[in-house]
Formats: C-alpha cells, structure tokens, sequence
C-alpha cells in the first residue's frame, strides 16, 4: 500500500499546532526534532481471521496521526521537540498473538505507549500486560464493557489497576452496553417482538448479545440466539434454520465482525430471509465502509446498521481533513475506528506534552486523564479515574477511563451501491436526515 503525505488545510495545522506548547514551533517553520523518538505501538489486526479491513484503516490512521504531530513539530517536553514513531503489530485478531506483540513493544521495540486494538478479546488479553508494565494505552475500538473498569474489578485474575495504584489503560471506543442500548431501543420503537442475535464466539459477541437479548426480553420480546465461529463462510445450515422457524423473525440482528459479516449479511440476502417485507436486517458497523460493503454484499441494500462516531453531516474540520485523505488512499469514507485510532495518537501525544514527559507513565496517565481536546470524533474527556474516582451509585463501573459521548446512530441504505454519506441515519431521532425511522424495503423516504 502506498504512504501519502497530504499537507492540511491551514486552519487545521493551526488547531493542532495549539494543542502544544508553543516552543514547539520554531519561528521560521523549520522542525528540529531530538535524536530520540517518541515510540507508540499500534496493535492492529492485519492477517485473517481478525478484521483485516479494520486493522488496515487503523494502521493507516495511527501513521496519519504520527505524520500531523510531526508536521507540528512533535511533542515538545523542556523545549526539546520529539518525532512521535509507529511501530505497528498485527494482532491476528489473536489474543494470544495479541499478547506476543505487546511483549515485543515492551521488551525489544521499547515504546513508551500503545493504542489500537479492534477485537475485544485482544484488548482483555493485552491490558493486564500494560498496567503491569507501566505503559500508557489509549484503546480505540475493543467495545467489551470489560476493558474499561474501575481498578477494583479484576479480568482473568489479575486487577487492572497496577501495583503503583494506577490504571493505565483508557479506551475512546464505546462500550458494547453503550451501544446495544441504542440498538435495542430502535427496534423496541418499531415495535419488534421476535428477535434473531446471530453473535460471533468472542468476547465481544458474547457479553454484547447477552445484554441485547437481556434488554429485549425485558421488554417482554421473544429472542433466539445463534453462535457462530469468526472466519465461517457457508452460513446456509443457520439461515435455513431460521426460515424453517414456525414464525418468522421480525429482526435479525447481526453481532459478527469484520469480513465474516459481509458472508452472513449477503447469504441473508440472497435466501430473501432479510432484509424482507417481514424481517428487518441490522448488520455490522463495517457496512459503513460502502465501497466494500456493496463489493461483498451487492444484495443488502435497505440493510440498517449501527454507526459509532459522528456523523458525516456533523464532521468538524478536523474530520473533514481526516476523511479527505482517507479517501484519497482507499476510496471509501473515513470509518469510526479509523477516526478513534486517529484521535488516540493524538491524545496521547498531547498527555505527554502536558505530562512534561514520554518516561513516566504515571504522569502521563495524570495527563491524559484531565484531557480536553476536540479532536476528528468530538471533544474528548475522561470523566472518572483517579482524578475523580467516585462513581456515582449506578453508574456502570465501565465509565473509569472511558469517554462517555461517543456518538451511536443507527443508519440504513436505501439504493443500491449508494454511499454511506448519502445512507440515512434512521435513529435517534434528534440525528435523523431522512425523516424516517426505518425504510421499508422498495421504497425511499
């Protein structure tokens, strides 16, 4: 894959120049950047099974971001400017393969942060590795409830929250409960009441389904759920189970990732089962990718989806910049994991500057904590931690080190081969651009 280097508007490289101490910048535009590098791992998947489309978008974005720092002058610590450097790993969507890479980063690549990670069960395998070695991490796609938590909870073990008392480890993606809500409301508007979660064998299928199916049925819908392994091409023994149902499903809700949910999502299609004048077909948030998505599923349109991230109508300057060169090189929109992954370089680069260090995780992790930046995604803040680490009665314990406003909407195509900037967003109502909460199949708003 080529590696462009597109120069930002002026506006732009302004913003991001503000964002650091002023001695960055030299008086006559000229970058003098120390000998040693700021070295941040980006662990991406990039090999199958894992979502090797995501993984490239997110590689893509963290040596985007890395190149805009640096055409900033880098991050500046006691006026010294230091060149922001990737070192990416293919997690493999692997959390064992995840782990190898991350012990690399530390042991032989030494970086002194990390962000990426698409696939939850990654994130879960990796983050009580980097608490225990002190390396601030900004996750920017895993969504299992899980990978953020207060430090008094405990995955496989062993707490999050480090021996020295801090939680090293944040994420800018939502949790999976942030976003099945969303989900699940939209169709309890419609008034759905048979429901199929087709969910993917993972630790973000499985909690994800269990706290829709959860939501559904406590709203007194009926749910069937089917589990399904990550990299399964013949969906067709499943599908004909479902058509073989005494009733026919008014929803079939897809919890699959990556390339396997194009197979799923166009076998629907193809058997009629959905989208259909009977069941509504809500996908994988990849079908944002539309270049891809019609290459793979050339039968979904009226497919609904859930699209986390702002939306395109709402894009700030900064995701316009974002997206304009994201198209130049692929030829598709910007997707959410992309602009996260994008916006995770930056946070970091920016806890560091105010940390006044790249060494000390502790301060860096102090840092970021208090961060407040407008960035492709919105104005990011980390509301709990341990800057403010009492959580109100109630609320999940989730919210510690997570960003709260990650925009979640629902959207549907409704013409074939139509791109995701013209798909509608369908709910919530308050985003909605068509006037239209669903769109029947065979017709347009």
């Amino acid at each position: 894959m080529k590696r462009i280097t597109l120069l930002v508007s002026v506006a732009a490289l302004l913003a991001m120049i503000a964002m650091l101490p002023l001695s960055a910048v030299q008086a006559d535009g000229h970058c003098e950047f120390a000998e040693d590098s700021i070295k941040i791992g980006g662990l991406v998947p990039l090999s199958a099974p894992g979502a090797v489309a995501g993984g490239v978008a997110m590689s893509w974005a963290i040596n985007r971001a890395a190149d805009d720092i640096n055409a900033a002058c880098g991050v500046s610590i006691d006026s010294v400017n230091y060149a922001v450097e990737i070192v990416i790993g293919d997690s493999e969507g692997s959390p064992e393969r995840g782990q190898a890479v991350v012990e690399r980063f530390i042991l032989e690549d030494e970086v002194q942060a990390v962000t990426g990670v698409y696939h939850s069960a990654v994130g879960l395998a990796t983050m009580g590795m980097l608490d225990e070695n002190g390396i601030p991490t900004v996750f920017s796609e895993p969504w299992n409830d899980n990978v953020s938590a207060n430090g008094i909870m405990e995955y496989d073990g062993r707490p999050p929250r480090n021996a020295d008392g801090v939680d090293y480890v944040f994420r800018v993606s939502p949790a999976s409960s942030m976003v099945g809500g969303v989900v699940v409301d939209w169709l309890l508007d419609l008034g759905v009441g048979n429901v199929v979660i087709i969910a993917e064998n993972t630790d973000y299928g499985q909690p994800a389904a269990a706290d829709e199916l959860a939501r559904f049925e406590a709203a007194g819908a009926t749910v069937t759920q089917i589990n399904v392994e990550l990299g399964t091409e013949d969906f067709v023994p499943i599908l004909s189970r479902i058509q073989a149902q005494a009733e026919t499903p008014d929803v079939i809700r897809v919890l699959v990732t990556g390339e396997t949910s194009y197979n799923l999502t166009q076998q629907m299609a193809e058997l009629g089962i959905a989208p259909s004048d009977d069941t509504i077909c809500v996908t994988n948030q990849v079908a944002f990718q539309s270049e891809q998505y019609w290459q793979n599923v050339p039968d979904g349109n009226y497919c609904a989806f859930n699209r986390v991230g702002i939306i395109p109508s709402l894009f700030s300057d900064t995701a316009v910049e974002l997206n304009a060169a994201y198209f130049e090189e692929f030829e598709d929109i910007v997707p959410s994991y992309a602009m996260a992954s994008y916006d995770a370089v930056w946070i970091i680069a920016d806890g560091m500057a105010r940390a006044g260090s790249s060494s000390d995780g502790a301060a860096i992790v102090a840092a970021i904590e208090t961060t407040d930046l407008d960035l492709s995604q919105g104005r990011y803040y980390f509301e709990y931690g341990n800057h403010n680490p009492d959580l109100p009665q109630g609320t999940p314990a989730f919210m510690w080190h997570q960003w709260p406003d990650p925009v979640v909407t629902m959207m549907q195509y409704f013409e074939q081969g139509q791109s995701s900037l013209d798909a509608a967003v369908i709910f919530p109502e308050v985003y909605q651009t068509h006037g239209s909460g669903y769109i029947a199949p065979g017709t347009s708003p």
